[in-house]
């Protein structure tokens, strides 16, 4: 989420920005309208690295100075976040449990209570996963993959996508209308608490493999007693 000094340049005047991604999300709305920045948005749940923190406050930017409406761009871009989850929870169905299972036991330090220990928090958890986790980055395209493959209902995860979606989104849209040529300062903002949602992310992963492999030690070390 990294704009660059032209980026910021164009924005600090009336002009939109140009080049780099928040250049090609300009071109997506200046070119469809608000069904462009829907259409950016479903992209995004599919490819992470396509920042939502970018494409909605310029949506909002873009509602500002008149290329469409607020709520136009509210109403596409939540389309475009339900479409890009739908397409995710498909994957997950069509992978479906035995395939997920067969994977992850080819995984390395990856076991088989690993994944009956993920199921059973998803099946206590996995109704406020899913809203919640539409307002973090990476687990907002990610949660969708494990509710297809649990199969939770399709309604209920309609309606909590949509809900979780619409909350997200129209931060950013009204924060982004509200700056209007500033509308980076609030993508700049959120970059840090991406980041920090990244760190805690790897620094989980770490101790993780660090524990099996310290636990992994521990078994040889008992077997060759």
């Amino acid at each position: 989420m990294i704009l660059t000094a032209a980026h910021h340049a164009s924005a600090a005047g009336n002009e939109a920005p140009t080049g780099g991604i928040a250049g090609w999300a300009t071109d997506m709305m200046d070119s469809l309208g608000a069904p462009g920045a829907g259409l950016a948005i479903a992209l995004e749940n599919l490819f992470p690295p396509l920042p939502s923190e970018v494409i909605l406050p310029l949506a909002g930017f873009a509602a500002s100075q008149g290329k469409f409406g607020v709520v136009e761009a509210l109403l596409w871009t939540t389309a475009g976040s339900v479409i890009g989850a739908l397409a995710l929870y498909a994957i997950g169905a069509l992978l479906g449990r035995e395939r997920t299972v067969a994977i992850a036991a080819r995984l390395p330090l990856v076991k088989a209570s690993d994944i009956q220990r993920t199921e059973e928090w998803f099946a206590r958890h996995g109704t406020k996963a899913v809203f919640f986790g539409r307002m973090i980055p990476i687990f907002r395209s990610m949660i969708s993959v494990p509710a297809g493959v649990e199969r939770m209902r399709l309604p209920v995860f309609l309606a909590l996508t949509t809900a979780g979606s619409l909350i997200w989104n129209a931060a950013f849209i009204l924060i982004g209308h509200a700056l209007g040529a500033r509308w980076h300062q609030v993508t700049d903002l959120v970059g840090l608490y991406s980041k920090g949602v990244i760190a805690v992310v790897v620094l989980a992963v770490l101790a993780f493999v660090a524990l099996r492999i310290r636990r992994a030690r521990k078994g040889e070390h008992r077997s060759a007693r």
